[in-house]
């Protein structure tokens, strides 16, 4: 082997490798990874600003699906139990803000659905499906949950492989509760 090549094959191989081989899992307890993205009216918001209340993440593979709309529906009829839990909500999508404008005004949604067009989020968060429905290079949020409690914490996490598993809503309350 010609070691004059070697750093030149290293630099290659480094290059070759996706961003997302070297994330790291968030665990129950972590400090959430801070973000700001922007909403459905195209208006940025920074996730850290919301800190001093506790911050249900809902992330979702994609607009106007039949599961993604049960869910962000199921989350807008609980949305008065989840606020009375000190409980900010907010829905993400690699959906583009003009399409999440749309499904948040068919669907009367009265939380913010934010916009991770870039996907650094749902890779920050390690929630993201490569190669989505065997459509290769499409990569979608995948179904998930994170509480953040007032203090940037990550107090739970619920994450699914099966998109069309609901995330299961009266254990997101109960950990509220805890944390009230």
């Amino acid at each position: 082997m010609d070691l004059k090549k070697f750093p030149k094959m290293l630099k290659s191989i480094n290059h070759a490798t996706p961003k997302h081989d070297l994330i790291v899992m968030i665990k129950v307890g972590d400090k959430a990874p801070d973000f700001t993205l922007v909403n459905e009216d195209r208006e940025k918001v920074n996730i850290s600003d919301f800190w001093g209340e506790n911050v249900v993440l809902a992330f979702y593979p994609g607009a106007f699906t039949g599961g993604c709309t049960q869910e962000m529906c199921t989350i807008r009829d609980e949305i008065a139990e989840l606020e009375d839990l000190n409980a900010r909500i907010f829905g993400i999508s690699v959906n583009d803000p003009f399409s999440n404008k749309a499904f948040h005004e068919e669907n009367v949604l009265n939380f913010p659905l934010l916009c991770d067009y870039t996907r650094d989020v749902v890779k920050k968060y390690d929630v993201f499906h490569d190669d989505f429905a065997g459509l290769k290079g499409y990569t979608v949020a995948k179904r998930s949950v994170f509480i953040l409690g007032s203090d940037g914490v990550v107090r739970y996490k619920w994450v699914t492989e099966n998109p069309g598993i609901m995330p299961p809503y009266e254990e997101i309350k109960q950990q509220l509760a805890i944390l009230v």
